[in-house]
């Protein structure tokens, strides 16, 4: 069931008069079979993955706050990562390192038949364990006393919403709301509904009109030109912000209805003026996640520079690899921490030549900026491609046959992105993300109709699936 489809539409129209008419308890019971029912829509046989999940973490949290021995705490935090990324592994990336040590036998003379085995990936595992698997780590540390109420950890667990493709909540900000009181609020319920209708607009109107444009060039890589090759790599860029960003503030829209406030995932990411600014700014709820509970574990930033570079690549490699079961994938991972590191070598120079004339300082700005818009482009190629010879492919062609673009293709990509561009140009110079519900009526009424008009006469309504589903 798709946020941008019919059936959901009546899903949620139905469930939210109904929510609201009732108290909490029954209002949880209410969101918890919500949660089980939006999951089992996809593939009923996975919803008991989601409950094995749900239950062994549950029970894994009361173990380790009642036991005082520190090896037994430790055991069953060490049982919940096994139980959830036994499961993230076998579904997601049996496949892929079966193929992968074969393939690395096969170059060494020794031949031995690997099968592939038929697994089909359940959507939104790698969230949904990622979340419930955070929350036996945040008991253990003391950041979160245990839930003793079952049925308010499994709505957390199965929180509809955000439940296939986030933002990873956690335990410590969105378990208290479940546990908790909601009240109705009309403010709150107007701006999920703007966050609802902005998030799907930038999802039926930019991401699935320019997804037909990326699957054509991509396509037919080997041929095209070094004009379409870059063409088509910005084209995805703004593809897969719209579609993910476009999913998280329908999210966050549908939650603020309910009475919840969901993460910001995304800041306005094309305007980082590096690296590091930003992974501070997409999918902000993935990158925190990856620091607490990975990088910093592994030692952060303690230990000297060669230890944190160590760090940060191990945890942009792994990041990399939490996106997908391909080599692509990796070293998407692998070029991430690359950038990361290398702007931490580079920073004192950076910082040295940096302009300290106001004026020129605008334009050191927009020069950071604009060169790591395209570093970041240059890294969603890896993320893009189907296979690192279609990625030599598109670099070769960008650099052996440049090129500027086809009229009808570079036209059709302007149109499409141009509107998004100048909506978010306007949320940066004036550091708010909410501009538009603070202008007066009249802009807010000419900005609503202009939405409506391209939502409705603009947009693609095939119901394609969000990118992320697939992660």
């Amino acid at each position: 069931m798709l946020f941008n489809s019919l059936p959901f539409a009546y899903f949620f129209l139905i469930l939210l008069p109904v929510y609201w008419l009732l108290p909490k308890k029954p209002q949880n019971w209410l969101l918890l079979g919500a949660g089980y029912y939006f999951y089992s829509c996809w593939n009923p046989k996975f919803l008991a993955l989601l409950i094995l999940s749900t239950v062994m973490d549950y029970a894994c949290g009361i173990m380790v706050d009642r036991i005082e021995e520190p090896r037994k705490r430790k055991g069953f935090v060490l049982l919940s990562m096994a139980l959830n990324l036994g499961m993230l592994g076998y579904f997601k990336y049996v496949n892929f390192f079966a193929e992968s040590l074969q393939l690395a036998l096969g170059r060494m003379g020794i031949h031995v038949p690997i099968g592939h085995l038929e697994i089909v990936l359940p959507i939104g595992i790698s969230f949904y364990t990622f979340q419930s698997m955070s929350y036996v780590i945040d008991v253990y540390r003391k950041d979160i006393p245990p839930t003793k109420n079952f049925i308010e950890f499994a709505a957390f667990v199965s929180f509809f919403p955000h439940l296939v493709a986030g933002p990873i909540m956690r335990p410590t900000t969105l378990l208290p709301q479940i546990q908790n009181k909601r009240k109705f609020n009309i403010d709150q319920f107007y701006q999920g509904c703007y966050l609802i209708f902005w998030g799907l607009t930038k999802k039926v109107v930019v991401a699935d009109n320019l997804s037909p444009i990326v699957k054509e060039l991509f396509g037919r890589w080997e041929t095209i030109d070094g004009g379409l090759a870059m063409l088509a790599i910005y084209a995805f860029a703004f593809q897969i912000y719209c579609d993910f960003s476009g999913y998280t503030d329908a999210a966050r829209g549908i939650a603020k209805c309910l009475g919840f406030e969901l993460a910001l995932n995304f800041n306005l990411p094309y305007f980082a003026t590096s690296p590091q600014d930003f992974w501070s700014r997409w999918h902000i709820s993935l990158s925190t996640w990856l620091r607490d509970y990975l990088y910093i574990p592994l030692g952060g930033n303690r230990g000297g520079r060669w230890f944190l570079y160590r760090n940060l690549m191990l945890t942009m490699i792994i990041g990399g690899l939490w996106h997908g079961a391909a080599w692509t994938f990796v070293v998407w991972g692998t070029y991430q921490g690359v950038l990361l590191v290398g702007h931490r070598m580079l920073k004192p120079w950076l910082e040295k030549i940096a302009p300290k004339n106001p004026a020129d300082q605008v334009w050191w700005k927009v020069a950071c900026i604009v060169v790591t818009f395209h570093l970041v482009c240059l890294g969603w190629l890896f993320f893009a491609s189907s296979s690192l010879a279609q990625v030599g492919g598109m670099l070769q062609a960008i650099v052996k046959r440049p090129a500027i673009p086809q009229g009808i293709y570079l036209a059709q990509v302007t149109l499409i992105i141009l509107p998004l561009f100048l909506v978010q140009l306007a949320q940066y110079l004036s550091k708010d993300l909410d501009i538009v519900s603070r202008t007066p009526w009249y802009v807010r009424s000419v900005f609503y109709t202009l939405c409506f008009y391209a939502f409705i006469l603009g947009g693609n309504f095939q119901g394609s699936q969000f990118i992320y589903f697939q992660f």
